[in-house]
């Protein structure tokens, strides 16, 4: 089923053609992605298949060879990572995601460093109510902290923008299974908010149970994509990728 006829509403983030990768080692290979505002998109494959630089290549760390990254239905290929944070782009990485010698509210600090002083209390606020948690340790160092707290942190610090895409690498990386269900249920209730969601993870299985779609990555190429209840359904696919997501 075509991408089109599975989205309920417009892309808010297309990737088409996109040729990308690391001075001459091209990863990715012509790779397509579409996730609309009432999605959450996970993105699978096997060891190296590109997912991590997908991520990279819509935030702008990345710039493609070929092809193009439309946010809203406007070209943003050429615009730096900033730039996107900008215009509604959010994205956590992998684990060195929070600032571990600061304070919980100074790494929120760092999240919002563009915005107004009213602006800024008002989206400290607002993580604080998202994040119980953190509004509890506002003043530990985030070193002392567990790691989903910091998970948590990295979450609230890159919703300071008031993003509405945001990117998660591997968000349940080196947690527990007990945290890391928490955590996917943060990312379930940040959706229901309004904002979508692109995730590469590690537990594919848990992540397409709150996905509403999942592409599947093979050597830099799309090799499969369908509504993610189908993708869990489908014994090969199971087989192949799901519990296996992990990049390199």
């Amino acid at each position: 089923m075509s991408d089109a006829a599975q989205q309920a509403t417009p892309p808010v983030i297309e990737v088409d053609g996109v040729h990308a990768g690391y001075g001459e080692a091209e990863i990715l290979h012509a790779v397509e992605l579409s996730i609309a505002r009432d999605e959450i998109v996970t993105i699978i494959g096997p060891n190296g298949a590109g997912k991590s630089t997908l991520l990279k290549v819509v935030m702008g760390y990345l710039v493609p060879t070929q092809g193009s990254v439309r946010f809203r239905g406007e070209d943003v290929s050429r615009l730096r990572p900033d730039q996107r944070a900008r215009i509604g782009i959010a994205y956590v990485p992998q684990l060195e995601h929070t600032f571990t010698s600061l304070t919980v509210e100074e790494n929120l600090r760092m999240g919002g460093y563009t915005l107004d002083r009213d602006t800024m209390r008002r989206r400290i606020d607002e993580q604080y109510q998202r994040f119980p948690r953190l509004a509890e340790r506002r003043k530990q160092r985030v070193r002392t902290m567990s790691g989903g707290e910091r998970q948590q942190l990295a979450m609230a610090r890159a919703l300071m923008t008031d993003p509405q895409l945001l990117l998660l690498d591997e968000p349940s990386a080196a947690l527990s299974p007990k945290l890391a269900g928490q955590v996917f249920d943060q990312v379930r209730r940040i959706h229901d908010e309004g904002i979508a969601i692109g995730i590469v993870e590690q537990d594919a299985q848990r992540s397409l149970e709150i996905s509403h779609r999942g592409y599947v990555l093979v050597d830099g190429q799309n090799a499969f994509t369908d509504a993610a209840d189908r993708i869990l359904e489908n014994e090969e696919i199971r087989r192949l990728y799901l519990g296996a997501a992990e990049e390199a």
